[in-house]
């Protein structure tokens, strides 16, 4: 689903080239759940840029669904992302004057989908705020925020979902309940998971873990994290 080939990123500082990524390699197969860890500044913002095809490689290339995304320009790239790709990020990004309902149906409505408001009640549903869909942002939680924004990035039905840092501005139950959502809805759609996070006991919830260090990849291998997770309960997707 997702390949990293030889990939490398480079700037120019002054009269220095600084090199953030430096060959590196990797192949994730069709329904992985993944976990891309690092210290600050070991390179994970710029790898996900370019996995993403936010960003252009140096050297190397990255292949989405066996799309070669050098030999795509900037338009077909945002429309190869706009068909397979959904994005979670640490900040919700939800806009502020729409309900919950309206967050999620945004991005519908956008690609004219006539079914918009049933399919966006539907992804509400699956993450437990079918009762919220009325709702506004500053009327929700931390946890409830988030999810809305999982349901608004899989409102495409992404073949794969880049979630950056998700938890990062909730407590640490929240969190791991954000994780275990991202894990069930994994299992049920099939959509490739790959999470950006700081945080290694919730790194340890994928089934794969690979760690930057310096702009190289150091650790790649599985974690001990079970193949099939069990199906979250009623009761902890109504309590995130």
């Amino acid at each position: 689903m997702l390949e990293a080939r030889q990939l490398s990123k480079e700037y120019q500082s002054g009269d220095h080239r600084l090199s953030v990524l430096r060959d590196v390699n990797f192949t994730i197969p069709d329904g992985a759940f993944i976990a891309i860890v690092g210290p600050s500044g070991s390179g994970k913002t710029t790898l996900l840029g370019l996995l993403a095809g936010l960003d252009v490689a140096t050297h190397g290339t990255v292949l989405i669904d066996g799309a070669d995304l050098s030999r795509l320009n900037e338009d077909a790239r945002a429309r190869l992302r706009g068909e397979k790709v959904g994005f979670v990020f640490q900040s919700f990004q939800l806009i502020p004057t729409l309900t919950a309902l309206e967050n999620v149906q945004v991005p519908l409505e956008l690609r004219g989908d006539s079914g918009a408001p049933a399919r966006a009640r539907e992804l509400l549903t699956r993450v437990g705020l079918g009762d919220r869909a009325h709702h506004f942002p500053n009327q929700l939680s931390g946890g409830e925020q988030q999810r809305v924004a999982i349901a608004r990035a899989f409102s495409n039905s992404p073949r794969l979902l880049f979630a950056d840092e998700p938890t990062g501005n909730l407590d640490s139950d929240t969190g791991h309940r954000i994780v275990e959502l991202l894990e069930t809805l994994n299992r049920e759609s099939g959509t490739t998971i790959v999470l950006v996070t700081h945080d290694l006991v919730l790194a340890h919830r994928a089934q794969r873990i690979i760690r930057l260090a310096d702009g190289v990849v150091v650790h790649d291998r599985p974690t001990s994290a079970p193949s099939e997770p069990a199906t979250l309960p009623s009761h902890a997707a109504a309590a995130i």
